[in-house]
Formats: structure tokens, C-alpha cells, sequence
């Protein structure tokens, strides 16, 4: 590797190990929250519910002026609004206050996860798949150390406080890492019509990605949000115990990405995405229709699944235009986290009415949902990718 490489590499290493801490904070600390500011199992939902539209305006927003500006301007700037967010945690003690904070860190997370997988290619060239998937195997080291270690000793706001200033030192570190960086000439100086927008928002291939990531996204995010308060109140688990298993999923995602990665890139992102998912899906739906004798397939599912969102992401690059694919896979996204909002603004009071364990069923039929979406598409898309001087392909 070149040292610029090396330093990019590192750069983004730092920060999605930031990001993926900071995305599980809602998981580990909901029962906090729920404690803390006196919150209804709704209200623990709405927080869920406002960083998935966090996730939407800033994809929807922010992804086509990384198509419009100087990327690098774009990414410095998304970190500095999230590092502002996890200030605000710190600086503040009101459920409101959580909402704003919850906004703009999880959709500038969201937003500069992506970006990341966009610039791989230029970066790191024809290793972009593998590449990826390592660097969210270090997202995924920040998601499930936090989880099994914050989430087992964490019992107050405080505690809160004192993990966002941390990530604050590691957004610091990876900021300064990028800002010394030379981006690749030519990837800001194309600019999207709003044509070419229009056409992705009609062609076929957004709405079946679309639907693909939707149900996705509920599944996975339901682990991330969700599991810890299941194993806790509805199995009966330890606080410990539960967070070990919380954990176990999103830590299998982590080893899965790591090990996994050189086969992504032999098998391509059809493929990959067809076999681990297809596996997936199996231990996933059996761990938790079969409950609490399963628990542990849930984890086992996160090993296979790990590749998918990364992968998935990537895989969009052959349908839309180099200089709309900003614009193209934050469209994608910012209409699957739909999805999101719809699910975490009704799952509360469904848990409400009619439990943990009639509403956790929510789960297995979404990731059913993506998986027979996704096979569908594999028998239906055209074989031929978009040449790179032509509009958005259909399917």
C-alpha cells in the first residue's frame, strides 16, 4: 500500500470504529433512558424512531451534495456535525434534547458510513470489496466491544456522557487523519442533472433496492435496538447475560466481515450476497421463532449476515452512473430507512399490546421479506450492468 492509502485507511479505520459505537448507544442505553427520563416504552421508541429520520434527511440531503461539492469538503464536514452531536449529549440532560442529539448524530453517522463505501473504489481500486468489508469489520469492532463491555457495566446518564466523550476523541483522530489526505482528482467534479435524479426515482432497480433494504434494515436494526430489552424482559435473561447475547450477534458480524471479506471479492457481490444471506436467514428466522432454546442462532446469524449491508451497498455501483452514485445509493437508503421510522414508530406500542413476543415475530418475517426480495431480483435483474456512459438501468 502506498502511505497515502495507509493514512486513508486509517483515517476511516478510526471513524467507523466511532460510528459503530455510536449506532449501538440506542440498544445499550434505551433501559437508561426509559429510567432515567421516566419514559413509555413509546417514548423509548420515538428515540429510535427520530435517529432513523436523522438518517433519512441527511442521506436524502446530504448524499447529493457529496455528488454537487468536493468530497472530502463534504466528509470533513459531516464528522464535524456529528462530533457537534455528541458534544450536545454531553452538554445537555432532557428528553428533548436526546431527540435533537439522536437527529443529527445518527443521520451524520449514517451519512459518512456510506460515504466511506463510495470512496473505497477510489481509494483502494479493484480491493474495494475486500477493503470495505474490513473497515466494517472495525465498525463492527466498535459496535460489539461497546455493547458487551458498555452495555454490561453501564448504569446511569453519566455513564452516557463519559462513553460520547470518547468516541468525541476518536472522531478527533480520524478527522485530523483526512484533512491531511489528497482526495482522487475527478471524483467531485461531476455534477448530476436533475434528470438523472428523476430517472433513478422512476427506474424499477430503486424500487426493488429499495424493498431489498427496507426489510433488511428492520431486521438488523431490530437486533441493534431491540435484543438487549428482549433477552432482558421478555427471556428473562441477566442485565449481563442479555448484553452478551446483544453482543454475540453484532460480534459475529464483526469476525464475519474480517474472515469473509476475501470471498466477497472471489465470488462478487451477487453471489456473496445470495449464499451468506440465504444462511443468514435460516439461523436468524429458527433463533427466534424457536425463542428462548434459540438464542444463540440469532448470533450465529450475525456471523453470515455481515457481509450483506457492505456488500449490498457496492452492489449499486453497477446500476446508476459514476457521477449520480452519491446521489443514487443515498436515494436507496433514504427511502429504505422508511422502512426504519415506520417499523421503531409503531414496535413500541405494539410491545405495549401484545408483548415482546407476539411483536418480536416483526423480526424473522422481515428478514424473510429481504431474502426472497433479493432472489427475486437475481432471477428477474438483467445480467448486463450499466455501461458508464449511459442513464440508470431497469431490471
Amino acid at each position: 500500500m502506498k502511505k497515502k492509502t495507509i493514512i486513508v485507511y486509517l483515517a476511516f479505520m478510526c471513524i467507523m470504529i466511532g460510528l459503530g459505537a455510536s449506532d449501538s448507544m440506542r440498544g445499550i442505553f434505551s433501559e437508561i433512558f426509559e429510567e432515567h427520563f421516566s419514559l413509555s416504552k413509546s417514548q423509548v421508541s420515538m428515540v429510535i424512531t427520530v435517529s432513523y429520520i436523522g438518517n433519512l434527511v441527511f442521506m436524502l440531503f446530504g448524499s447529493r451534495m457529496a455528488d454537487r461539492f468536493d468530497k472530502k469538503k463534504v466528509c470533513i464536514g459531516i464528522l464535524i456535525l456529528w462530533m457537534a452531536a455528541l458534544l450536545f449529549y454531553v452538554a445537555t440532560d432532557h428528553y428533548v434534547c436526546l431527540l435533537v442529539g439522536m437527529f443529527v448524530s445518527m443521520g451524520a453517522s449514517t451519512l459518512m458510513n456510506t460515504m466511506i463505501n463510495i470512496l473505497s473504489t477510489p481509494f483502494f481500486g479493484i480491493s474495494a470489496g475486500m477493503i470495505v468489508n474490513t473497515l466494517f469489520f472495525t465498525q463492527g469492532i466498535g459496535t460489539s466491544a461497546s455493547q458487551n463491555f458498555v452495555g454490561r457495566f453501564a448504569s446511569n446518564y453519566g455513564h452516557f456522557r463519559l462513553v460520547n466523550l470518547i468516541l468525541l476523541a476518536l472522531g478527533v483522530v480520524g478527522t485530523v487523519l483526512l484533512f491531511g489526505v489528497e482526495f482522487p482528482k475527478g471524483i467531485s467534479e461531476k455534477q448530476q442533472s436533475g434528470k438523472e435524479i428523476e430517472k433513478i426515482y422512476k427506474s424499477r432497480t430503486f424500487l426493488i433496492f429499495t424493498l431489498i433494504f427496507g426489510f433488511y434494515f428492520i431486521a438488523e436494526h431490530g437486533i441493534l435496538n431491540w435484543w438487549k430489552m428482549y433477552c432482558s424482559q421478555e427471556a428473562g435473561l441477566s442485565v449481563k447475560d442479555s448484553a452478551m447475547y446483544h453482543s454475540l450477534f453484532f460480534g459475529g458480524m464483526t469476525v464475519g466481515r474480517l474472515v469473509f471479506s476475501p470471498l466477497v471479492s472471489k465470488l462478487g457481490e451477487k453471489n456473496s450476497i445470495l449464499y451468506f444471506g440465504g444462511a443468514g436467514a435460516v439461523f436468524y428466522i429458527a433463533g427466534i421463532v424457536c425463542k428462548d432454546k434459540a438464542l444463540a442462532l440469532v448470533s450465529v446469524a450475525g456471523l453470515f449476515l455481515s457481509i450483506i449491508y457492505p456488500t449490498l451497498v457496492l452492489l449499486l455501483r453497477h446500476y446508476f452512473k459514476p457521477n449520480v452514485i452519491a446521489g443514487a445509493t443515498g436515494a436507496v437508503i433514504s427511502a429504505a430507512t422508511l422502512f426504519d421510522i415506520g417499523f421503531n414508530a409503531v414496535f413500541g406500542k405494539i410491545v405495549d399490546t401484545v408483548g415482546f413476543g407476539r411483536g418480536i415475530m416483526i423480526f424473522p418475517v422481515s428478514m424473510a421479506g429481504f431474502y426472497l426480495l433479493y432472489v427475486l431480483y437475481i432471477k428477474s435483474a438483467k445480467k448486463q450492468e450499466v455501461n458508464t456512459n449511459e442513464s440508470c438501468n431497469g431490471w
